[in-house]
């Protein structure tokens, strides 16, 4: 590279620096770090202040600082320009650079970033030049300098900065398109994220609560197979919430206007399930006193609940697979085939793959039921979603039962989020309506839950997680914080509820940490 003999008059060594910024690029490494030291070298070895490179974004409409020196976050996110303002956008259009001498007398430089707001700009020079891959301007190189003669010429400096920016402008262009693969990684983030936002939002119903990131995953897929017709299976343990789940796929279904008929398999003896699922002709058997249609017949046009499938006996089995597989049924006692038009929506607690292995079910059948599978999460690894099913229940039935319930305290809301929760959230609904029944105030206290509750696991019996002194402490804090809920956040009032002082009640708080601060915003 040919350097213009001007750069001999330069204040510095131009081969010199130009030879360690070339060391700098072949080092290899981080594209930024790369850039970083470049604008390092120019500052310690060429006095030239808060470089920054500007890269043209995608559209090549507009540019934005990538990489600076000197600069805070926040200053290097305003240095944004489109083409054609201010001096850097000049440059960029025109692919020409430009040196000023004194930034304080020309008009057109806006320092956007706001980094010179400090600095006296009498003395001050600033130098632009156009960085190109290809004869493409894809970027600026910027640089301060502090002048001391109002006649000195920055032509030699100029042209210096020109050979830098030659020696950067692969490694520019290789940053802008890392940096157009990353937006477009981002851009299609958003999009999918907006796409299952919708989904989570088409699958939700307005029954079912949970924002955790397991039910978040039960409402995309909800979603994803209400519009079809395809037999969907619904897992998960006793009580958490199958048939609700079974409910929102029918109510966003093509199915929606016809009925939604539950059938318990578990309910029925196994006698009386194949006559209520296929109906029967009078006189086919005993206490058969007229014709009655079945839950398959009944739900023609509409979804068909078959709960707790995996309790249906082995003779139903073989008469629900052919209603599947033919779309037909035979009432007991009639040779007469009914077609039927229904979405199959089954559910269990048991381990199917387990029961076909052991000869219980029937595996022809669990692969025409496990078409679409929805796996329901357990309440204990619900997360924060067990208190906002607690706050729904505290709700409805304090409606119910004409109690004037507010809220759960905190003890009851630490005993609550430490239970195991082995029946799930119908358990939790019991414990709530029980609750708001033996509640004497319009707080739930920790000893208003049930004992169950309040007893420890059998394998954490006999160990103490904290001293006497420890466990008072925990216990005043909890008090503390209620009032404070109740005062929405004022120390004086937390006091009066207590029936103490504000001067002990800020004692207390500062002691053990609370902030109160962020009541008030409750209020």
């Amino acid at each position: 590279m040919v350097i213009s003999p001007k750069t001999t008059d330069l204040s510095f060594n131009g081969l010199a620096v130009l030879y360690q910024i070339a060391r700098v690029l072949s080092s290899g490494g981080d594209l930024n770090l790369i850039m970083e030291r470049v604008l390092e070298v120019l500052e310690v070895h060429a006095g030239m202040k808060r470089g920054a490179l500007s890269i043209l974004k995608p559209g090549n409409t507009e540019l934005a600082v990538d990489v600076s020196r000197g600069m805070t976050k926040k200053e290097k996110q305003r240095g944004t320009y489109r083409l054609g303002e201010g001096v850097t956008g000049k440059v960029v259009a025109s692919g020409k650079p430009v040196a000023i001498p004194r930034v304080s007398e020309e008009p057109t430089f806006l320092d956007k970033t706001g980094v010179r707001n400090r600095l006296s700009k009498s003395d001050l020079a600033f130098m632009c030049v156009p960085i190109k891959a290809d004869k493409n301007v894809v970027g600026a190189l910027s640089v301060d300098r502090v002048v001391t003669n109002r006649e000195e010429n920055l032509d030699g400096e100029l042209r210096f900065l020109e050979a830098v920016a030659d020696l950067l402008a692969q490694v520019v262009l290789a940053r802008r398109r890392q940096s157009e693969c990353i937006e477009a990684l981002e851009e299609e983030n958003i999009r999918l994220r907006r796409t299952l936002e919708q989904l989570e939002e088409r699958g939700k119903s307005q029954h079912m609560i949970g924002n955790s990131g397991s039910m978040r995953e039960v409402y995309r897929e909800i979603a994803q197979v209400a519009a079809s017709q395809t037999t969907v299976l619904i897992r998960g343990e006793t009580g958490t919430g199958k048939e609700l789940v079974a409910r929102a796929v029918h109510e966003k279904s093509a199915a929606k206007q016809g009925l939604f008929v539950t059938v318990n398999c578990a309910a029925l003896p196994e006698s009386l399930l194949e006559s209520e699922l296929f109906g029967h002709e009078k006189g086919s058997f005993t206490g058969a006193l007229a014709r009655r249609i079945g839950r398959f017949e009944a739900a023609h046009g509409g979804t068909l609940f078959l709960d707790e499938i995996g309790e249906m006996s082995l003779s139903a089995q073989s008469r629900l697979l052919r209603a599947i597989q033919e779309k037909e049924i035979q009432r007991i006692g009639s040779t007469e085939s009914v077609k039927v038009n229904v979405r199959l929506i089954c559910a269990t607690h048991r381990n199917l793959e387990q029961d076909v292995s052991n000869g219980r079910f029937r595996e022809d059948l669990y692969y025409r039921i496990n078409v679409f599978t929805i796996c329901l999460p357990p309440l204990r690894e619900r997360g924060a979603d067990i208190l906002l099913l607690a706050d729904h229940f505290v709700k409805k039935y304090s409606q119910i039962h004409l109690k004037p319930i507010e809220r759960l305290s905190t003890p009851a809301i630490d005993m609550l989020a430490a239970y195991h929760w082995p029946g799930n959230v119908r358990e939790l609904e019991n414990v709530i309506e029980r609750a708001v029944i033996v509640a004497t105030g319009t707080v739930i206290e920790g000893h208003e839950l049930p004992p169950t509750l309040q007893i420890k696991d059998i394998e954490q019996r006999g160990r103490r997680q904290d001293t006497f002194e420890g466990l008072v402490s925990a216990y005043e804090k909890a008090l503390l914080t209620d009032a404070l809920k109740d005062g929405r956040g004022n120390q004086a009032e937390a006091a009066r509820i207590l029936g103490t002082t504000k001067r002990i009640v800020q004692y207390k708080v500062k002691q053990y940490g609370i902030e109160y601060g962020r009541f008030k915003a409750r209020s």
